[in-house]
């Protein structure tokens, strides 16, 4: 059997995301709800569709897949769901309603198909009771995690009865076509993710109200530094809801035995359960342990305190550390954070290692589900390998220790972690399992690794992997070889370090600057003209200066989640890495462009100009950002296989492209791009900085002081993308742009 045809049962928020998710791998999908007592019997679904298509993040990866998701009700439809081959129920959580489906559902279902629950808090015991045995052996939880396109993380929890051959299918094609990072396991309460991440977020709120720590510090902590995302355990809480959480909470401690440590942190909090009686729900209702505060025109980010309920403007907490993740050094600060991360992350540790094996044989999948399901860089585990056992023990000689903890301690073996992503073929080559090969070289910005084979790859390792002279030195060296550009980061690269420029442009340093922004359009055209191919592997933002690396490289293989567009006219500055020359040649190869030669200098004026970025693999083709040639994947474990793959297609036969030459209007064009600002500026769309930008982005895109007569080469291009560059640079409205969106992370309009 294939799995061809999919229908989910309920449109909330699971269920769309689902069922989107299915459309973005171009599979029709059935999505059912209550009929509706007013309007269209099946207005629930309709509307449901329509909070897809305007959802954001965006939940589909163009908006046109919308059309392969069908609408209907569970009353006039459910009969359709024989053309089915899994059958995802998402339904709200309670038991009685569930089995109703499920009765209709064996009743309607095609023979051998897949039905499969989104649950993430009844037991699978529990809902599958009621089966026959033929359809137990084909149903399962399939738990998704929220937002269904973004989080990799499917936890997929079977039985014995379970058919191996039908959940071995299902597996793989949530893998390699709804790619999620997929993993088995038993039907235990919270499963793999929720049931060490909840603790984890529990443990974190519970020791910062007994520590006496504003929620400012305890997020300031239990975020980056530990590699954690920077919401924090406050900030989750009011993203997930905390009403949502309080519900969780009651699950956990009505399925757990009474001698599980997760009871001890998930009593009722009567601070909390007086903001969610107050309408404090997070996010979503009035505000939750932060609120934004309006007044006229003004925005305040407050933040309330644990013990007055009052709520203050919200305080950045400085730690005095770099961006670096070096949990030993956190854990043995001498002071209230280092006591706090020492406590959170020790009951983390004793608490995951627990429940070994009864809830999982294997240590290296509970890391990988919370890396998958909470973003977390490292799982527990692997940050106990970090520090090393030994510290563990030795640091508190009072921490009561746990069977798996004690093994590890007195064993012979030092290397007790063992491989990575056993939830993946073991012959399947990911970047997580090559970034133990040794380095040939490392700096603070990025490392190379030898992949064998003439082939190396090059990581970006800077916070949001932006990029400085040291990523140019990287790009280069490796450029003598097949290159692929990778990372295991939530971001490729969110373009050139502002902090690097400013800290020259803060001493006057211009030389400096025009020095670095040379040697970046330099390293840029190395990777085009290199006598070996350059595959760029994104995901997650690739803007900027990332982008510009991107579109230079000779073949992309990109994440279906990425972001890609040259967005620096925000921050007061144009493309200088070769941004506008590529976007200008690639538009000239247009059809449109032989009749007309305003028609690619205008096009990447609107693109440049407005900052426009894609979503998607499928957004970026129309503006040209990917280009025809280049592969997407939607596993992003799977981007450096496929990476691989292409390098050795197009290796043996690989010739470095041609130069292109450039024919440009000149003031023809420029005289267009000129009234188009002026325009904007009379309907105060830009202003007097802006119009500025405009106007040095306008004379690089139209080929400055030339005509359409004349022949411009690459360089020609890069000297006037470097010459606008450095004219911006040095105003003091660019330095303000700038400033203000590495103080806010929001763009200055001035």
């Amino acid at each position: 059997m294939k799995i061809k045809k999919i229908a989910v049962i309920g449109s909330g928020t699971m269920g769309s995301g689902i069922a989107a998710q299915v459309a973005n791998a171009g599979i029709p999908v059935l999505l059912l709800d209550l009929p509706s007592t007013t309007g269209s019997r099946n207005k629930i679904a309709e509307s449901a569709k329509e909070k897809i298509i305007k959802s954001r993040p965006p939940l589909l990866v163009e908006k046109n897949k919308i059309d392969l998701i069908s609408s209907g009700n569970i009353e006039d439809d459910f009969h359709l769901i024989s053309d089915a081959d899994w059958v995802v129920e998402a339904v709200v959580e309670r038991i009685e309603i569930k089995h109703k489906i499920y009765n209709k559902i064996e009743k309607a279902r095609k023979p051998n198909s897949i039905i499969s629950s989104n649950t993430s808090t009844i037991p699978l015991k529990v809902l599958s009771e009621k089966m026959s045995d033929d359809m137990k052996k084909n149903f399962c939880i399939t738990h998704f995690f929220n937002p269904v396109r973004y989080m990799g993380l499917l936890e997929i929890v079977i039985e014995p009865i379970n058919d191996k051959e039908n959940i071995d299918l299902l597996k793989s094609f949530c893998d390699e076509q709804l790619g999620k990072g997929v993993i088995i396991c038993k039907d235990t309460p919270g499963f793999l993710g929720n049931r060490v991440g909840v603790y984890a977020m529990q443990v974190a709120m519970t020791e910062a109200f007994k520590m006496g720590l504003t929620i400012e510090e305890a997020d300031a902590v239990f975020g980056r530094p530990m590699g954690i995302p920077k919401t924090g355990v406050f900030g989750l809480y009011d993203l997930i809801g905390i009403d949502l959480m309080a519900d969780v909470l009651k699950s956990f401690i009505k399925e757990l035995p009474t001698e599980d440590p997760f009871h001890e942190v998930a009593l009722e909090n009567p601070f909390i359960t007086k903001m969610i009686e107050d309408g404090y729900t997070g996010r979503k209702g009035r505000g939750g342990f932060y609120r934004m505060n309006k007044e006229g025109e003004k925005r305040t980010l407050e933040s309330v305190n644990l013990k007055t309920g009052e709520y203050l403007p919200a305080k950045k907490i400085d730690l005095r550390i770099d961006d670096k993740v070096n949990i030993k050094n956190l854990i043995s600060r001498n002071d209230k954070y280092g006591e706090y991360a020492w406590s959170v992350l020790s009951k983390i540790i004793l608490y995951a290692s627990s429940l070994i094996p009864d809830v999982t044989s294997e240590h290296n999948n509970i890391d990988e589900a919370i890396r998958l399901g909470f973003n977390w860089t490292m799982g527990p585990f692997e940050i106990l390998d970090a520090i090393s056992v030994k510290f563990f023990v030795e640091k508190d000689q009072n921490t009561k220790l746990n069977k798996f903890i004690r093994e590890k301690y007195h064993g012979q073996n030092k290397e007790w972690y063992g491989v990575t992503q056993l939830y993946l073929d073991e012959n399947l080559n990911t970047f997580r399992r090559i970034t133990n090969i040794m380095g040939k070289e490392s700096k603070d910005s990025a490392k190379i690794y030898n992949l064998g084979n003439n082939t190396s790859i090059v990581e970006f390792t800077t916070k949001a992997n932006t990029l400085d002279d040291n990523s140019m030195h990287i790009l280069s060296e490796a450029s003598i070889n097949n290159l692929i550009i990778i990372n295991g980061a939530m971001q490729f690269s969110a373009g050139v370090n502002l902090n690097y420029v400013m800290e020259y442009a803060k001493d006057g340093k211009w030389g400096e600057i025009e020095k670095f922004i040379f040697n970046f359009q330099q390293t840029c055209k190395n990777l085009k003209y290199s006598e070996f191919p350059v595959i760029s592997a994104p995901s997650g933002l690739a803007i900027g200066g990332g982008f510009e690396v991107v579109c230079q490289s000779d073949y992309v293989v990109s994440h279906a989640n990425v972001v890609l567009g040259l967005v620096e006219t925000l921050v007061g500055l144009i493309p200088a890495g070769g941004g506008c020359k590529e976007m200008l040649w690639r538009w000239m190869q247009s059809e449109e462009s032989n009749s007309d030669p305003n028609f690619a200098p205008l096009k990447v004026f609107d693109l440049i100009g407005y900052a426009k970025t894609a979503t998607s693999p499928n957004e970026a083709l129309p503006h040209k950002f990917l280009l025809e040639k280049d592969k997407v994947v939607i596993n992003r474990d799977r981007l450096l296989y496929e990476s691989e793959k292409l390098l050795e297609e197009i290796h043996k036969d690989y010739k470095p492209p041609k130069q292109p030459v450039f024919k440009l209007p000149g003031s023809a064009v420029r005289d267009k791009m000129h009234e188009i600002l002026e325009n904007l500026y009379k309907d105060t769309k830009i202003l007097d900085h802006g119009l500025e930008v405009g106007k040095q982005l306008a004379f690089v895109l139209s080929g400055g002081n030339t005509s359409i007569d004349k022949e411009l080469s690459e360089d020609d291009l890069y000297d006037l993308e470097l010459e606008a560059f450095m004219n911006l640079v040095q105003m003091p409205k660019t330095q303000e742009r700038i400033k203000h969106t590495l103080e806010t992370g929001k763009p200055l309009v001035n």
